[in-house]
């Protein structure tokens, strides 16, 4: 099956929609739930506002527009940046079959429209190796990241990303740092200037982050842990033909993988510390696992593995499928 998808032309499109109905085939069943909470940011304050009313039945179908979307995004980013040998569309599917693997992942929530964001973010990331005039990029950089920790609060993460980012990318010059700097907390001081001039200041407590360590969920049930485990196994794989091929790569390459490295695990630790961000958050971790999981069925020249390891996740997603549409 893999091989569909090593071939970049308009066919694999076709593929990739029907991948995605076949790993989301529940929806044809039940439908796909809209969940977000109040406090984690502007998103969920839109989403319970105006989509919740107007989303109806055609939440399945929002759902899978917005999955195909990211997915083919990132897959044209990192053929973009060359960070694989190949240009087929296995980045995309990678992406559309690991959001089929946890349950709490099967529906639209402010985290999953953040991941516009982070891929937007990481595209930046890109672009600061040797940038000519990195100022305004930086400056942009912090605006975006502070903007979208307002949208939505377990993405606060991502500062310690950017500051990872700049400190890899390019030479230390304060200025930079400090560019960077003001383009984070400028959103937060006009947000705080508002609330002091509308005699709100006692609200700012509802845009700043909620941190809470603890577990995500009490008690896993048997999909949750089948999907966690086929999420490991699928990662840990990747890793390893990563590892293989990454010498191979020049430097800046390199370091766009460094950065993604990063992001799997400063990401990874929103469940664990934000009030109430349970799994669901788990899936701003699915830009960079995805890159990462994409070496297993990008790099192989045999695909006896790659077709392995998607008919593991494919049986995980038929489960999870099962379900979902039981309970």
């Amino acid at each position: 099956m893999v091989f569909l998808f090593r071939d970049r032309s308009l066919v694999n499109i076709v593929f990739l929609v029907l991948l995605s109905l076949a790993v989301h085939a529940h929806g044809f069943s039940i439908s796909l739930p809209l969940i977000a909470q109040d406090q984690d940011g502007y998103f969920s304050f839109l989403m319970n506002r105006y989509l919740k009313v107007i989303l109806g039945s055609a939440g399945f179908f929002v759902y899978l527009i917005i999955i195909l979307t990211q997915a083919i995004r990132l897959n044209f980013l990192l053929a973009e940046q060359k960070m694989f040998p190949g240009s087929g569309y296995t980045v995309a599917m990678t992406y559309i079959l690991l959001t089929g693997l946890l349950p709490q992942w099967a529906a639209i929530t402010p985290a999953l429209l953040a991941n516009y964001a982070l891929i937007w973010m990481y595209i930046k990331f890109t672009r600061l190796y040797n940038h000519p005039s990195p100022k305004t990029l930086l400056f942009n950089i912090g605006l975006l990241v502070s903007t979208t920790i307002l949208c939505y609060h377990p993405t606060s993460t991502m500062v310690l990303v950017v500051l990872f980012a700049l400190g890899i990318m390019r030479p230390f010059k304060l200025q930079e740092w400090f560019t960077l700097l003001m383009g984070i907390i400028i959103p937060f001081y006009f947000l705080t200037a508002w609330l002091y001039l509308t005699n709100q200041l006692v609200r700012l407590n509802d845009f700043v982050p909620d941190l809470m360590i603890g577990l995500p969920v009490q008690k896993l049930n048997y999909a949750e842990i089948a999907g966690l485990i086929g999420l490991a196994f699928s990662l840990l794989a990747g890793l390893v033909y990563w590892q293989k091929f990454n010498s191979r790569l020049i430097i800046q390459m390199r370091k766009n993988w460094a950065v993604l490295l990063v992001m799997s695990f400063i990401l990874s630790a929103a469940p664990f510390i934000f009030f109430n961000a349970g799994l669901g958050s788990a899936i701003l971790c699915l830009v960079p696992f995805t890159s990462f999981v994409s070496s297993s069925f990008s790099y192989p020249k045999r695909l006896l593995f790659p077709n392995l390891l998607f008919f593991i996740l494919l049986g995980v997603i038929v489960y999870n499928n099962w379900y979902l549409v039981k309970f």
